[in-house]
């Protein structure tokens, strides 16, 4: 039987990614590099997947679990996030960019069928007007962003020269519960999941600072969307993904419509705030939509109600 790999495997999108296909009856192995343990939100799936230990950095590994496990499919979402990668730009370069020409260079000799690649908006830069065409120039300031865009025209690459079927998206900050503190956008998710949990939370950022949204589920959906999309619909191989884009402070002002005694205060750091500011405000997904038919099902009230109502309803939390 083959099986669908998914790179960082442990991390947020994946345990949800994991947990659709899992509904869907595919047989699914989670690659991972430091922790296998599932989120608490996807825990159900824990006898249904397999989860094997691997670095991106390897090529070894790689190929030694697309072949041992018979991959036919890969979700490509492991990477050295924002933050992270700026502390350690030359392990970003090799798990980044190097374990996407890993990847590649397995499916051209392993025949595998497709690679999903999870791109993101921090692959463009400041330069640009919004709403950021899915064809702007892409001239990133992190080392993030530099990997990504790189990555993408590496996928391109491969596919005209050895015609493997890499598509991908390109994501805003996807926000949901259980996706924890990593990487510089992880404010947008704590913002609402602390005050749930009835914590307090400072966030990093200030009021004014906008970025694009895309909730959990929706993520989700695209990802599925556009492995299912027929080739010959497809016009490029990476697209733009679009949920809402709020500042902080509206997404405070609806957090506390739903919870008004939430405590959440604005301390920001500098660092942060030159990062957030360096990227766009709203993608332009309308080739996705013309496309293969994308629409994503949350704005923002109904993904922070939704939020909100998750992670009390599973934390137990009294109103």
């Amino acid at each position: 039987m083959s099986t669908t790999l998914i790179t960082g495997g442990s991390g947020f999108l994946g345990n949800y990614l994991a947990k659709d296909l899992v509904n869907q009856g595919e047989k699914v192995v989670m690659m991972y590099s430091s922790n296998p343990n599932l989120l608490p939100y996807v825990e159900e799936i824990e006898d249904k997947v397999e989860k094997v230990r691997g670095d991106l950095s390897s090529w070894t590994d790689i190929f030694d679990i697309i072949k041992k496990y018979n991959v036919s499919k890969v979700y490509h979402s492991g990477a050295f996030l924002s933050h992270k990668a700026e502390g350690d730009p030359v392990k970003a370069f090799q798990v980044n960019l190097l374990g996407t020409w890993y990847i590649l260079e397995a499916a051209r000799l392993f025949d595998i069928k497709q690679v999903i690649f999870v791109s993101t908006i921090a692959s463009f830069g400041d330069h640009i007007t919004d709403p950021v065409s899915n064809f702007a120039p892409q001239l990133p300031h992190t080392m993030y962003g530099v990997t990504k865009v790189s990555s993408e025209r590496l996928g391109e690459y491969y596919r005209r020269k050895f015609n493997i079927d890499f598509r991908g998206v390109r994501f805003p900050s996807v926000i949901g519960p259980g996706r924890g503190p990593g990487g510089v956008s992880a404010y947008s998710t704590l913002i609402v999941e602390k005050p749930a949990l009835g914590e307090e939370y400072n966030a990093f950022v200030e009021p004014r600072n906008c970025m694009p949204l895309l909730y959990i589920d929706d993520a989700i959906k695209a990802l599925t969307m556009i492995s299912e999309a027929p080739e010959e619909m497809l016009n490029c191989r990476m697209y733009n993904i679009q949920g809402f884009s709020p500042t902080a402070g509206e997404m405070v002002e609806e957090i506390k419509k739903n919870l008004p005694d939430a405590k959440i205060n604005f301390k920001p750091e500098e660092a942060m705030v030159k990062i957030v500011d360096s990227w766009p405000n709203e993608l332009d997904d309308s080739e996705a939509k013309k496309d293969w038919g994308w629409k994503a099902d949350f704005e923002m009230e109904e993904a922070i109600k939704d939020f909100i109502t998750k992670v009390r309803e599973f934390n137990k939390v009294n109103a």
